[in-house]
């Protein structure tokens, strides 16, 4: 049309605008198609925990991030039908999604995961993949959650290419003053202490 200029549609940061529909967790009358609970009662392996908090760059808390996690079961199979070795009669997903509260804070109940193979079939130490969702950002960020004391964290390939004195970012460790499986794994979105993302 003459007349009217041509441009890009203004960017928009990603959050904090999926409360209503993506985190309600029963504050609004809407349907929570996921939670931070991914144990279903046919689910094999460890319970386990994974809570923390996430900060934005002046170590202030973020009351209003969202996060989802993937992952393999205990077997180290994903719920995808391109894993030909995962099993049917599951109903553990693998996928789950939470909302910072007011604190900052966030958990996921889940179950340990197993040891996967890479694209080139070398083994990776159990972890979680984690998306962080926050205002402000124009992108949502990727990163890994790994397990502290895994023997297999050692020759994890991804792993292996974070600098050693980064590692620690990325690596949960067991709460040994909490009952059962509790991991902590605080989430730093800039600053010294800065959790490793990747481009993905």
């Amino acid at each position: 049309m003459q007349g009217t200029s041509k441009g890009i549609t203004p960017s928009q940061t990603v959050g904090p605008y999926f409360k209503y529909g993506l985190t309600p967790n029963g504050e609004y009358a809407w349907n929570d198609a996921f939670t931070n609970n991914l144990v279903t009662p046919d689910t094999s392996g460890e319970r386990i925990r994974v809570e923390g908090r996430v900060f934005d760059g002046d170590g202030a808390l973020v009351p209003d991030c969202m996060l989802e996690i993937w992952q393999a079961d205990a077997q180290g199979r994903f719920s995808d039908p391109q894993d030909k070795r995962a099993l049917p009669n599951s109903s553990f997903r693998g996928f789950g999604r939470c909302g910072t509260d007011a604190t900052g804070s966030y958990f996921f109940d889940t179950i340990k995961p197993g040891v996967v193979p890479d694209a080139d079939g070398k083994p990776q130490a159990p972890h979680l993949l984690l998306a962080v969702f926050a205002r402000g950002m124009l992108l949502h960020l990727y990163t890994r959650i790994y397990f502290g004391g895994e023997a297999a964290n050692a020759a994890d390939p991804v792993l292996a290419l974070v600098p050693i004195d980064r590692r620690a970012t990325l690596i949960a460790q067991r709460a040994h003053c909490n009952p059962g499986a509790v991991y902590r794994f605080d989430i730093h979105l800039q600053g010294d202490d800065e959790t490793v993302f990747f481009d993905v």
